[in-house]
């Protein structure tokens, strides 16, 4: 990877040293995924630049969800979703957004976890220019935000999240309480409180 000065948020900490999710994380059932993510740091080493970030808001979609992209079955676009837990399921929205999901469920099953918004934390100024935006909370304030500006695309599909160029850290941070609301932009199972946000957090979040 080139090196490169990285600009980080000056608010912004890294409790200890990072480390990959056990395995057993992803024996959860999806809602408790879901739970448990907000906190959790994403680093994204993609056109061999550094951006990382703390996941601050979440969605969470499980099978028999009829807002899911699992509900009608398999298809040659969601099969990633299939896929075994802790990978990526990527997929393209309004012609112009990718959004990253992490599967949740065994393989087989289609469930995941869309990645709502995050914390900036380090790379900043990449992540301005992907964006063309230089406010820290446009940055990364929407699932594709935070695609654009870590460089995330549908070729990370099925790519697991304990290895680079994109990987899912641990580093202890303790989000507090959740918020639980409802989900964005859905009109099938509008009602079900399956999105989730630390209330500290509530700065970053893409939507109140």
């Amino acid at each position: 990877m080139e090196e490169r000065p990285a600009k980080v948020n000056p608010q912004a900490q890294i409790c200890s040293r990072p480390e990959t999710l056990p395995e057993r994380f992803w024996q959860q059932d999806t809602l408790a995924v879901a739970r448990a993510l907000p906190g959790k740091l994403l680093v994204s080493d993609i056109g061999n630049w550094r951006t990382a970030g703390r996941i601050v808001e979440v969605e969470a979609y499980v099978q028999d969800d009829a807002a899911s992209h699992s509900y009608r079955g398999q298809t040659p676009r969601n099969a990633p979703m299939f896929g075994p837990p802790g990978r990526v399921y990527v997929y393209y929205i309004y012609g112009n957004h990718w959004c990253l999901n992490f599967v949740s469920a065994p393989e087989g099953v289609g469930e995941a976890v869309l990645i709502r918004a995050i914390e900036p934390l380090q790379g900043l100024e990449t992540m301005a220019e992907r964006r063309r935006r230089q406010g820290k909370h446009e940055l990364l304030s929407g699932p594709g935000k935070l695609c654009q500006a870590m460089g995330i695309t549908g070729a990370l599909n099925s790519h697991p999240l304990d290895v680079g160029p994109l990987q899912l850290l641990d580093d202890g941070w303790d989000p507090g309480p959740l918020v639980e609301t409802t989900r964005v932009g859905i009109t099938s199972s509008a009602d079900k409180p399956w999105r989730f946000y630390p209330r500290r957090s509530v700065e970053w979040v893409s939507r109140k």
